[in-house]
């Protein structure tokens, strides 16, 4: 009797050890993939471990060389599994999912573009085009890996990756300033800060009288980028779009509950409750 076959038709070992990256990394991620059918999912668990183990060499304790080190082999894994060479799980279930779902080396190589500017330099006000050149990487990028996997290789399915990608980074940064700035990075952008009399100073910007109005502004360009991103879900698959429903409505909320709370409790965290979460789940047909 013939074994059951495996998602992606890959060894159930390298599938285990992707997803044990997953799972481990303690991300909704995890469970919100799991709704998706099984080659689908594993492509994702793999998108978003090869996304984890970059970011962990950027953000990691290291020194610099060590940082570029890294990343230079994962270029180099990438451009070899683009050549039929993988090394290790990740690079093979990966491999399979290219195969599968036409996912594109550049994109890939974006993502890594991305960690490296987080290794290599202390970002502090970027001019809006570098801000806007750091989310295409870091999560446009991303999202135009993630819209094959979820079944749409579309020019609309791009534009909800260019769209959305930048809505939920601009969304991050909000969340985050406090963080980021402790760790001395500003990722506002400069135009925005100097406009609006904000000193690029990591320290400086936490009680700057001005920041409210820089924060509302972005959070206003965010705003415009969710409802980009929902525009071109309606020229998409509606059934590969139900993830990024999700993520976007999920992202949106967040929003909306961070311009609630105001931009001088910055040290407050926000998140949605967990009912709001499964709320937005069955409302976006995950469950």
């Amino acid at each position: 009797m013939n074994a059951s076959p495996t998602p992606l038709s890959a060894l159930r070992a390298d599938l285990d050890a992707v997803e044990t990256i997953v799972r481990s990394a303690g991300t909704s991620f995890y469970h919100g993939m799991r709704v998706l059918p099984p080659d689908r999912r594993h492509a994702m668990y793999a998108i978003y471990a090869f996304c984890r183990i970059v970011d962990d060499i950027a953000d990691e304790e290291g020194s610099l060389q060590e940082k570029r080190s890294g990343l230079a082999a994962r270029r180099r894994n990438i451009a070899q599994l683009y050549h039929g060479e993988t090394e290790g799980p990740v690079t093979r279930v990966l491999a399979l999912a290219v195969e599968r779902f036409k996912l594109r080396q550049d994109d890939f190589i974006a993502v890594i573009d991305g960690m490296e500017t987080d290794a290599e330099t202390v970002v502090v006000a970027p001019p809006m085009a570098e801000l806007d050149l750091y989310c295409d990487r870091v999560a446009s990028a991303v999202g135009r890996l993630s819209v094959r996997a979820f079944g749409d290789s579309s020019p609309a399915a791009d534009d909800v990756a260019h769209a959305l990608g930048r809505a939920l980074q601009l969304t991050n940064i909000l969340r985050d300033i406090k963080e980021d700035a402790d760790r001395g990075r500003i990722y506002l952008p400069a135009e925005y800060l100097r406009e609006a009399g904000v000193p690029a100073d990591p320290v400086a910007i936490l009680t700057a009288p001005g920041l409210s109005v820089v924060c509302d502004r972005l959070a206003v360009l965010a705003h415009r980028y969710f409802r980009e991103a929902a525009d071109a879900m309606d020229r998409c698959d509606p059934t590969a779009m139900k993830p990024a429903r999700l993520m976007g409505a999920t992202y949106d909320a967040i929003l909306t509950v961070l311009e609630r709370r105001g931009w001088n409790r910055l040290e407050e965290r926000v998140s949605l409750p967990k009912w709001r979460k499964l709320w937005l789940a069955c409302r976006y047909g995950l469950f």
